[in-house]
């Protein structure tokens, strides 16, 4: 692929020549609407994707739901040659995975429709449209929906994703709210049923104490199903083997046995391998059978179905994670993303010469999608001018051409320009971030700076287009500069990097982030003054790190953050993740004991004292992931000392938020707090 310069985007980026123009808001956020689930028809000449966005139901005639927006999404369709765009599906509440059959004579996707609320409510089936147009027909009626589904090779069946009914007694006890849980002790597990594509008759495949995770893979005779697969539901239970099932036998086969698979096996095109990645576990097992999770590169890997040959196909100088895996229609490459610094690259693995090929170079690709014959791939592209819309290249060796154009008011909005910029950590090792600057930045100007950290720490800030609940072009378009760092713990750097902050958060994190804005201090671009920093998950401990560690920044929000890690440990649905980094905490013993003090050194909460930044905290009420003991620990640490504090929860809402006024709600609130002491203009909005 070419580079981003090649992309003709010239012609999508606001005129600089109509200075008058106004930059983004909190109400473009909410407008804007996002392009995913991009699937190109087997002849390549069209490409099935999703939209989605906020609906309003009175728009639709439906009073009794009052003033409330619900986020939806729908399958468009276009040429990829060019033209226009054509929504073909319009239900009530949305529909998603579109998938071509492989004539390309037909439309899969997953919908719920019909009446019915609470336990009432439709469930998630799937749906057949004419490809030349013409009405959709329901072919599943699986009691609890589908979640997951793949099409035969001869498009005769399809293969569905379906999780174990209720007994009847069960459902029974459901409906009259006896429904009391064993914690961590009862599990849905999720099975793969065949489900002939003409009279909708379905025949279950698997069975057994263990979970399908995602849609299986045919193999080519259409015979077998190769898919993923783990002992338990629990998010914090990483332990997923692969497997290869008889169809007509129901006889399984257990391709491996170490619960270090990652993705889903998919068959050869010739039937006689798979491909996958894998983790390679380095913990031994705990009690419960559950080892921590291991910060290690996908490995792409794949199995001689005769052999019985396992191949772990890592090299020492391809230092990248792959994502999951797909054949070439060939047989001779396997084609993958993987996060590359502040990118999404696409790679390509050759079986023959062993070698690894980068085919894209600085862009943040996601969904790709090549045609029967691979001559044509579409994929979705995401750049810092524009939100993602959906390309299509000929081969790796084209030019992307873009196809549709989603958000077609961006082109009248004044935006801030961005850079990936790089500098020099404590100990010498180069960091890397995005920079955005204000809109119509004049280069010598000392502006407000706002730190973002980002959350994971497994993850990474990319240079694509920055409007969200997290700040961006909104506070560009105020006159901020927002810095996004990528501290040692980030992906897309390394295995070495990913893993550098092991035992050690607030440490090498806390300086490779201070070096950065020191660094923008050092350039004039920031000021010193009127600096503010924010983050969500592990860009909340973040905060609470930060505010506990130094007063230079004037204001700050914690989001869904962990200060306090002992408890964390104790109370979080992936206990194993943050015990990867500081060990399994020994709770017997005293205060003393080595284990419990190395959560309380890391643990903004132990510096309460110290803090004198004024910190809003924000909450869903539900979540799971950081419970909601970690905001009230702290805001009663802080409220106690007289610190300049103020907690607020929303309900229903988990680890993110999925609410339309809330999340309204969270960009005026702490955009509101943030002005307000860090540059004392600040008036309340915030409803």
């Amino acid at each position: 692929m070419a580079p981003a310069s090649a992309l003709g985007l010239a012609l999508l980026l606001p005129n600089t020549a109509t200075a008058q123009r106004r930059g983004l808001d909190d109400s473009d956020v909410m407008r804007l609407k996002a392009v995913g689930s991009v699937a190109l028809s087997p002849d390549g000449s069209r490409v099935l994707y999703t939209v989605s966005g906020w609906e309003h139901p009175n728009a639709r005639g439906d009073t009794a739901l009052g003033d409330r927006h619900e986020r939806r999404s729908h399958v468009f369709m276009v040429p990829a040659t060019g033209g226009d765009a054509r929504q073909l599906t319009y239900g009530e509440r949305g529909e998603s995975q579109p998938a071509w059959s492989p004539d390309g004579n037909t439309i899969a996707f997953v919908a719920a429709r019909g009446t019915g609320t609470g336990d009432d409510a439709p469930r998630p089936q799937i749906w057949l449209l004419p490809a030349q147009g013409g009405e959709a027909r329901q072919l599943t009626t699986l009691k609890d929906g589908v979640s997951g589904y793949a099409w035969s090779p001869d498009g005769s069946k399809i293969a569905v994703l379906t999780t174990d009914t209720l007994s009847r007694e069960a459902e029974a006890k459901r409906r009259r709210r006896d429904d009391s849980q064993v914690y961590e002790g009862e599990f849905r597990l999720s099975h793969i049923w065949v489900v002939d594509a003409t009279t909708g008759s379905a025949s279950r495949v698997t069975s057994g104490n263990f979970t399908v995770n995602g849609a299986p893979s045919w193999s080519p005779d259409g015979a077998r199903l190769a898919f993923l697969a783990g002992p338990t539901t629990l998010i914090r239970d990483e332990r997923h083997d692969a497997y290869v099932v008889d169809i007509a036998s129901k006889q399984l086969d257990r391709i491996t046995t170490g619960g270090d698979a990652e993705t889903a096996p998919q068959f050869s095109p010739d039937g006689k391998l798979l491909a996958f990645t894998m983790i390679p576990h380095e913990f031994a097992p705990h009690k419960d059978g559950i080892p921590p999770r291991t910060l290690r590169n996908g490995r792409v890997t794949t199995f001689d179905l005769a052999t019985r040959t396992l191949t772990n196909h890592a090299r020492p100088d391809f230092d990248v994670s792959a994502g999951a895996v797909r054949w070439s229609p060939d047989g001779r490459e396997l084609w993958f993303t993987a996060s590359d610094r502040v990118y999404q690259s696409v790679y390509s693995y050759d079986l023959a010469s062993k070698q690894y090929t980068k085919r894209t170079k600085d862009l943040l690709v996601a969904g790709l999608s090549p045609s029967k014959d691979g001559s044509r791939i579409a994929f979705v592209l995401n750049t810092p001018e524009w939100p993602a819309e959906v390309y299509v290249q000929d081969g790796f060796a084209g030019t992307p051409k873009r196809l549709t154009n989603t958000n077609p008011w961006i082109a009248e909005r004044s935006l801030g320009a961005q850079r990936v910029m790089t500098w020099k950590s404590k100990d010498g090792r180069e960091v890397e971030g995005v920079l955005l600057l204000p809109v119509g930045y004049q280069e010598g100007a000392k502006v407000p700076l706002v730190v973002s950290a980002h959350g994971g720490p497994t993850s990474a800030h990319t240079n694509g287009f920055r409007l969200g609940t997290d700040p961006g072009q909104t506070w560009a378009a105020r006159g901020w500069a927002v810095l996004y760092p990528n501290p040692r713990g980030s992906t897309g750097y390394g295995e070495w990097w990913m893993r550098a902050n092991t035992g050690d958060w607030g440490g090498g994190d806390y300086r490779d982030i201070m070096t950065g804005v020191d660094e923008l201090i050092k350039r004039g671009i920031a000021d010193s003054t009127r600096m503010a920093f924010e983050g969500w998950s592990y860009g909340g401990y973040m905060t609470s790190w930060v505010v506990s560690q130094t007063g230079r920044f004037k204001a700050a929000m914690m989001g869904a953050g962990l200060p306090s890690l002992l408890s964390m440990a104790g109370t979080t649905d992936i206990p194993g993740y943050i015990n990867t980094f500081f060990g399994q905490p020994q709770y017997d013993g005293s205060i003393v004991n080595p284990s419990i003090r190395k959560f309380l050194e890391r643990s903004g909460i132990s510096y309460s004292d110290r803090i004198t930044t004024p910190l809003l905290i924000l909450h869903g009420s539900n979540d799971e992931r950081v419970p909601i003991g970690q905001p009230m620990e702290f805001y009663r640490a802080l409220k106690d000392r007289g610190k300049t504090t103020e907690l607020v929860f929303y309900p229903r809402e988990g680890h993110g938020f999925a609410e339309y006024y809330h999340q309204l709600d969270r960009m005026k609130r702490e955009y509101e707090w943030i002005e307000r002491y860090t540059l004392g203009t600040g008036q309340k909005t915030a409803m």
